[in-house]
């Protein structure tokens, strides 16, 4: 609630803080791809896929569509791939994408996308739907999930009902079932989240069609599943119920009278957002046993919803620049509640931490200003609630087929690594190295050597581990992202100095 800035277009770099917990370099609760096959639905609390596995959504917003960019952020400093690349071997499995109803208008083109060296060279000439499809289609091969996010009706700002005069009730139901249509038979795309963060004056349960957005949710998800019946359909909660206010589309407590009825059974995925005082102050923030008072909070707006079985929750959005002490416990708290996943595994919340974009104004990113770097602090408290990632490509055939199932065992193990020069800024750079096991059978490990023709230092790696001997530099797999199945990939990403130097040749050991 309260909130004008946090889709600004920039915002300075802040020095954070110590974090409260302990830090990893890679995220420990992930493991190799894992479920999330098909079109997904919901049995009491949980999420499965379409062969009845448990899923966890450990996600981030990319933000962009919903501004007068018509596009996400960060594609005029980086190409689109590179970026989903980063965010999937980051540890996380799961984009939400705000969008607002502007890039439905015929003829809605993107700017500032840059197309220099090569970056977003497919992007070229496309409208705004149609980068949203490239997007939606690479994310889908790489194992990323997408939820499509309705985040306001045009790109001038956040609205507190889900219409207003210049976009009437029936152009956003129309919208959105163009939307589920256009995806429809694409099972990357699991649900759309039908409006973003009503408020005040929006109402649950009150019966007034005007104002109610349960009714409104019920209508516009019906919809939707007319069109598309495999989605889930998102709900979030509004302002206030009876008299209880809390964060804008953070108070669910009006469904345990009134609950979203679907005409499409086990579909309804319930969807609350958490922020910290960098985002406003609210009087749970100074009250005295904060923050051992926080699971209550969170208890009565949106926890008890999983608690009583009564249906998924996921935390949709939640943020901070961690910059206070208040909001370091915050987050830490929230993790916690949020249930870890190797102690829970699927049996928990759901989550998109927002966001992905540096340039949220009141919150910042997991990205630091560059467009390149991952913040390790704030991403780091992440760490135990990030989960399994989905095997790439799927729903498009069986990525996990061994090859010769007649031969257990059998099959040559073998991998490759492309080496690609980020940005280079002289005093040093960026790069990314994709591992793509070409072999006929599963590897455990991977193993990637280079010798540098000039000086080069790395001075830091992620979602790897490095020994430098000289100019040579041999980088091995982390935990989470060692097991590829045949034809499955992983990046990772380090800073070296100094720069100017040219692309060595890569080797790739499998194991």
């Amino acid at each position: 609630m309260f909130r004008t800035l946090r889709r600004a277009l920039c915002t300075a770099a802040a020095a954070l803080l110590l974090p409260l917990i302990p830090l990893a370099a890679a995220p420990q609760a992930q493991a190799a791809d894992a479920g999330g096959a098909g079109y997904w639905h919901t049995s009491g609390r949980q999420i499965l896929d379409a062969s009845g596995q448990p899923v966890r959504v450990a996600g981030i917003n990319w933000f962009g569509f919903e501004t007068s960019n018509n596009v996400v952020h960060g594609l005029w400093a980086r190409d689109y791939k590179s970026m989903i690349d980063q965010i999937r071997t980051t540890g996380y499995n799961t984009l939400r994408i705000p969008f607002s109803d502007d890039i439905l208008k015929p003829g809605a083109m993107p700017n500032s996308i840059d197309f220099s060296a090569g970056k977003n060279a497919d992007l070229q000439g496309l409208t705004s739907l149609q980068v949203l499809d490239k997007i939606v289609g690479y994310a889908g091969q790489t194992g990323v999930k997408v939820i499509l996010d309705r985040h306001r009706p045009d790109g001038a700002g956040q609205s507190a009902l889900w219409y207003t005069a210049a976009v009437p009730e029936s152009t956003w139901i129309a919208n959105l079932k163009a939307v589920a249509g256009r995806y429809a038979g694409n099972p990357a795309v699991v649900g759309i989240d039908l409006h973003n963060e009503p408020h005040d004056p929006a109402c649950w349960g009150c019966g007034d069609t005007t104002r109610d957005w349960r009714l409104a949710a019920q209508r516009a998800g019906n919809a939707v599943l007319s069109v598309n019946p495999n989605l889930l359909i998102f709900v979030e909660g509004v302002q206030t119920f009876e008299g209880v206010s809390g964060w804008w589309g953070g108070n669910l407590m009006g469904v345990a009278r009134y609950p979203v009825q679907l005409d499409v059974p086990n579909r309804v995925v319930y969807s609350a957002h958490d922020y910290a005082t960098s985002v406003a102050q609210q009087s749970w923030f100074s009250d005295p046993s904060f923050p051992a008072n926080m699971p209550g909070v969170w208890d009565k707006y949106w926890g008890y919803i999983f608690k009583q079985n009564i249906a998924p929750v996921w935390v949709g959005e939640f943020g901070t620049t961690l910059q206070s002490t208040v909001d370091q416990k915050w987050l830490a708290a929230l993790v916690d509640y949020l249930r870890p996943t190797s102690t829970y595994g699927a049996d928990s919340f759901h989550w998109t931490f927002w966001s992905w974009n540096p340039n949220s104004g009141d919150t910042g990113g997991i990205l630091k200003d560059d467009w390149q770097t991952v913040d390790t602090v704030k991403d780091g408290y992440l760490t135990s609630v990030k989960a399994p990632g989905f095997a790439p490509g799927t729903g498009s055939g069986d990525p996990g087929d061994p090859g010769n199932p007649g031969d257990p065992g059998g099959g040559t193990a073998a991998c490759t690594a492309a080496y690609t020069v980020s940005s280079d800024w002289g005093g040093g750079f960026n790069a990314d190295v994709k591992v793509t096991n070409t072999g006929t059978k599963a590897i455990s490990s991977w193993k990637v050597t280079w010798t540098w023709s000039g000086s080069q230092k790395v001075t830091s790696m992620w979602n790897a581990s490095y020994t430098q001997a000289g100019s040579t530099v041999t980088a091995t797999n982390a935990a989470h992202n060692g097991a590829l199945a045949a034809g499955g990939s992983a990046s990772f990403g380090f800073g070296a100095a100094p720069g100017g130097g040219s692309v060595p040749s890569v080797s790739c050991t499998a194991g």
